[in-house]
């Protein structure tokens, strides 16, 4: 076997985390990327983005997460923030009903700013927090089925269902690019020493839209 075959192919996919402020979202990244946790973690400030190497049917694949920079606060987040994803982990907080209700618009930007084939999943984060739940899990579910979502509930805190999650997306994505043969350079990426093995253990599509931190 020569170092192509046992490396194979690279590609660089850009996922974006949108939602409320506070819902989560560099948490969710800091745990996938680094498997770190901050509980006094600040609003973000500036572009910030973690990277994470996993495999897939013996390629590697470089996950760019990007966090929105604490633009949600402001409600606007910019299209350079989009530009180039094809993925999308659009979160709200399961204890705060008012950033469930903010996901319609989440949806909306993110359809304005970006085609309809970019992998999408419905995140209600803070599953931890059960005592507090403001939002059922069938409320979630059924977004996710009207919207033709993933969906999934987490704990960025204590890790419940965060590198499921991703894995999910970056699995849909390669996927989708492998459905249209694509061979730009723009999904190249440098080797990581940090590598991670997909496990295809959630099965299908249907499936995935009820799993959840409760099943």
């Amino acid at each position: 076997m020569d170092e192509n075959d046992e490396v194979g192919e690279e590609y660089l996919f850009k996922i974006v985390l949108i939602g409320d402020s506070a819902v989560g979202k560099s948490n969710l990244m800091s745990r996938f990327a680094r498997n770190e946790f901050e509980a006094k973690s600040k609003a973000t400030i500036g572009v910030e983005f973690q990277t994470q190497v996993v495999e897939i049917d013996g390629k590697e694949v470089k996950a760019q997460i990007w966090d929105t920079a604490g633009q949600e606060r402001f409600r606007a987040v910019t299209s350079a923030y989009y530009r180039g994803a094809v993925g999308a982990l659009i979160v709200y907080d399961i204890s705060r009903r008012s950033t469930f209700d903010s996901i319609k618009r989440w949806l909306e930007e993110l359809d304005t700013q970006n085609d309809s084939t970019i992998a999408r999943m419905l995140v209600g984060n803070k599953c931890d927090l059960e005592n507090l739940r403001d939002v059922s899990t069938e409320e979630g579910k059924s977004l996710a089925e009207r919207e033709g979502l993933f969906f999934m509930e987490t704990s960025a805190l204590d890790s419940t269902n965060v590198q499921t999650a991703f894995e999910i997306v970056i699995r849909d994505i390669y996927s989708n690019i492998s459905r249209k043969v694509l061979n730009s350079d723009s999904y190249k990426a440098e080797l990581s020493v940090k590598r991670v093995s997909l496990v295809n253990e959630a099965g299908s599509k249907k499936s995935l839209l009820n799993f959840s931190c409760c099943s």
